[in-house]
């Protein structure tokens, strides 16, 4: 793709999440999205391979189906109200309808089915913005909606922890594994959301962090399948340390990084009184925890390197630049002890 073309793509994605952050009309705020899709589109269909082609018709029509179903909402809410401020949603079938066209949008289940397979057809790089700057704008709308009753943001929450886990059990290409965690932090984010918004705004920050991380050491290495995990220490050595403790942070182990926002949602669903709900979600994320740990094994113990014959890319020097990837995996890995700190700047 032309650098030129590119750059307008890139900067289209910007403009799209800016016009519907700073929309308090439905229609504006609608069209920021649009711009999003529209300017993603060619990325990822910029290989012009079939696997590319069909992810990126599927995932045209799923948010096609999800724009259509926003818009007929926006309109209806409208309608019925005589204005369209986005956080005025007063009626219970229109703020429905929102939330589900939005949780399309994002991947939240049970609506959640294109998006492991559009993301197996992508490269690491669009697959990097397709889970996180994707995710903004949708997101910020969610947060603006905030209806009356929460059940419906705790039963898509915490159904995709669940799907996330167990959707990633016996996958083999990581693009897939990456979509279905991706689904279960996006739970855990809309699980909180009607509580503490300011911790839903932590564990997406969070969250961008250690997808970047994971993704950056993905595309040092060009490693989509879990069999070429083992071979990564012939590659770039550093990464055989330091990306099974992404893989563990994004599991939420203690001490690092991942644990800080799972143990406050944790905490803020027992102030709540919602014991019973807090329970069940920390025991789904284990089976999140399961493939994670896979991966972490597959690096370091269980698979032999199965080298092939030829010359091996011992320590060249990495074509990217690895600043960004060295600074997001110490935030990853290394930000629990600062939870006092940031519990203290933000309004829990």
């Amino acid at each position: 793709m032309a650098p030129l073309i590119y750059s307008a793509l890139i900067i289209s994605l910007g403009l799209g999440t800016t016009m519907t952050f700073a929309s308090t009309h439905w229609y504006l705020a609608w069209m920021g999205i649009e711009i999003n899709t529209l300017a993603i589109i060619p990325l990822m269909a910029q290989n012009h391979i079939p696997r590319a082609i069909e992810a990126t018709t599927k995932y045209f029509f799923a948010q096609a189906t999800a724009s259509a179903t926003l818009l007929f909402a926006g309109i209806s809410n409208a309608f019925l109200t005589g204005q369209w401020d986005i956080t005025y949603t007063p009626y219970t079938l229109t703020s429905t309808l929102i939330t589900l066209a939005l949780a399309m949008k994002i991947g939240l289940a049970p609506l959640h089915s294109w998006m492991p397979e559009v993301m197996q057809g992508l490269n690491l790089l669009t697959g990097l913005i397709l889970s996180t700057w994707q995710k903004l704008a949708p997101l910020y709308l969610i947060y603006q909606i905030q209806p009356n009753n929460p059940n419906i943001f705790i039963a898509l929450g915490l159904m995709s922890i669940i799907v996330g886990g167990w959707g990633g059990f016996n996958q083999v290409q990581l693009r897939k594994i990456l979509a279905y965690s991706s689904i279960a932090h996006l739970g855990w984010m809309i699980l909180i959301l009607s509580f503490s918004p300011p911790l839903a705004l932590l564990t997406i920050i969070i969250y961008i962090l250690m997808t970047f991380s994971l993704f950056s050491s993905f595309m040092l290495t060009r490693t989509t399948h879990i069999n070429s995990l083992s071979t990564t220490w012939a590659k770039i050595p550093i990464l055989t340390i330091s990306t099974p403790l992404i893989l563990l942070s994004l599991g939420g182990l203690p001490p690092l990084t991942g644990f800080m926002p799972k143990w406050m949602i944790l905490q803020e669903l027992t102030k709540q009184s919602l014991c019973p709900l807090a329970t069940m979600a920390a025991l789904s994320s284990l089976f999140s925890l399961y493939f994670y740990l896979r991966l972490s094994y597959a690096m370091t113990l269980t698979m032999p390197p199965n080298n092939p014959a030829g010359t091996l890319p011992w320590r060249l020097n990495p074509q990217h630049n690895t600043l960004p990837l060295a600074l997001t995996t110490t935030s990853t890995i290394c930000l629990l002890p600062m939870t006092p700190a940031i519990m203290s700047l933000m309004p829990f």
